[in-house]
């Protein structure tokens, strides 16, 4: 995952300070070497690299940080800040029109995923602002671009707006735009067709399309594994065609993530999202803080409640509460729940985003989604009787089911104790004297 060996130098780099009672300008200035070797080995702009350091460098020596009885924490703080305004400062919306439809026009290079990511952002928009978008497929010429475009629309109830390949992609764009209007679609998202290079060519194109149907906004899609190059492409596209955000793919792969801390400094202008896997639902928006907090291994409480908010269902959250009062939990509740945890995305990323835990897992720890698998498939194994009452699950019951699930007995063992182990626990917490407590608590994110 992007910024993951970043994440163990700098954690690494920090782990020293916080062990030191006093820190010396010498520790200050040993510390931002190390931290300035990290940022380059992560592709990080040479430029960018040597602004950070300086301001990081003068605020860490200051007399209030050297003088403090937790200097180590104070230059963690100073630098999840650094990397934070580094990013954008705060997260960067879409501008919606005031009168709609919205234009949103995707451009890039050819290989950054602009249709998949048109398709995303159509689906994220549908959901978070309950809009009704309409893709517009503006890639004549790469072949069968329009079919893929038409293929992820349906996958999301979607329209996609074609005339084929044959019409000129700003006569499409124009009569896209007045379908819209005659529709009620908005947002109007255009799939730009891209090149493996900039060329003349190209950007007279899209400069085109841009006259025509003057978008609200143009985003950039770059694909993060390529580094440096992905700040160079955004470069070369906000001077010749003057671009509104960046949306950075693929940063869920094995980028060093250079792109994401470099780009925004760079071009001036904000990343909004970010790719984070190959699924349609698997676009995140962009929050500087949050990703500095990834980076620095101190997790991302806020993206995980979000992910848990659209995973949950808030009727099955009030039933699942309604039973754990009554103390009715059974096996076929807790198969609900594993499919909700799921839907949360893979099991490695989720717990990233776990305070404490981010980062920090042992090499010898593998993370593996098939984890969920295994109870899934002995539950499944189980007759609704079964699931409904796990008390009647006797030694044949228990071979049966082992059989069916492919596992052994003792695996069926080791999920009934510990769903009875969960079961007591939450019989624990809904109890009203519990229940007293837990009221009174202050969660920071609250």
């Amino acid at each position: 995952m992007a910024f993951e060996s970043l994440g163990e130098k700098l954690q690494g780099v920090f782990k020293k300070l916080k062990g030191k009672g006093k820190v010396s300008p010498a520790d200050v200035k040993e510390a931002m070497r190390e931290v300035k070797l990290a940022l380059l080995e992560a592709d990080v702009n040479f430029k960018v690299v040597k602004e950070f350091i300086a301001s990081v460098s003068e605020k860490a020596n200051g007399s209030e940080v050297l003088e403090s009885l937790t200097p180590g924490q104070q230059i963690i703080k100073i630098v999840n800040e650094e990397l934070t305004q580094l990013m954008g400062g705060a997260q960067a919306r879409i501008s919606f029109a005031s009168k709609p439809p919205t234009v949103i026009m995707l451009v890039g290079l050819q290989g950054a995923g602009k249709t998949t990511t048109s398709a995303k952002l159509a689906g994220s928009i549908k959901k978070q602002f309950d809009k009704r978008p309409l893709l517009v497929a503006c890639d004549v010429y790469r072949p069968a671009a329009i079919k893929q475009l038409e293929v992820v629309g349906s996958q999301l109830e979607i329209p996609v707006f074609s005339m084929g390949d044959k019409k000129n992609p700003v006569d499409i764009a124009r009569e896209a735009v007045a379908h819209a209007v005659k529709h009620g679609n908005d947002p109007v998202i255009i799939d730009t067709a891209g090149r493996l290079h900039i060329d003349e060519v190209l950007m007279c194109e899209l400069s085109n399309i841009k006259e025509e149907v003057k978008p609200n906004e143009i985003l950039l899609v770059v694909d993060a594994m390529t580094g440096q190059d992905a700040v160079n492409v955004a470069e070369s596209f906000n001077e010749q065609l003057g671009i509104d955000g960046i949306i950075l793919t693929k940063l869920d792969g094995d980028a060093r993530g250079g792109s994401a801390l470099s780009v925004r400094q760079v071009t001036g202008k904000p990343i909004k999202y970010v790719g984070m896997g190959e699924k349609l639902g698997d676009l995140e928006p962009f929050y500087p803080d949050r990703m500095a907090s990834r980076i620095l291994g101190m997790g991302d409480v806020l993206t995980l409640i979000d992910k848990a908010q659209e995973a949950f269902d808030e009727k099955q959250a009030a039933q699942l509460e309604r039973k754990m009062a009554t103390n009715t939990f059974d096996l076929e509740d807790f198969l609900e729940q594993l499919a909700q945890i799921k839907k949360m995305g893979p099991l490695e990323q989720v717990i990233s985003m776990m305070p404490g835990i981010g980062g920090k897992l042992p090499k010898d720890v593998q993370i593996d989604d098939k984890q969920l698998a295994r109870p899934e498939a002995i539950i499944r194994s189980m007759t609704p009787k079964e699931r409904h009452n796990p008390s009647i699950i006797n030694a044949s019951r228990k071979v049966r089911i082992a059989n069916g699930a492919g596992v052994r007995v003792q695996d069926v063992n080791a999920l009934l104790k510990q769903f009875d182990q969960m079961r007591a626990m939450m019989k624990q917490f809904s109890s009203p004297k519990m229940k007293k407590k837990m009221g009174k608590m202050r969660f920071p994110f609250a």
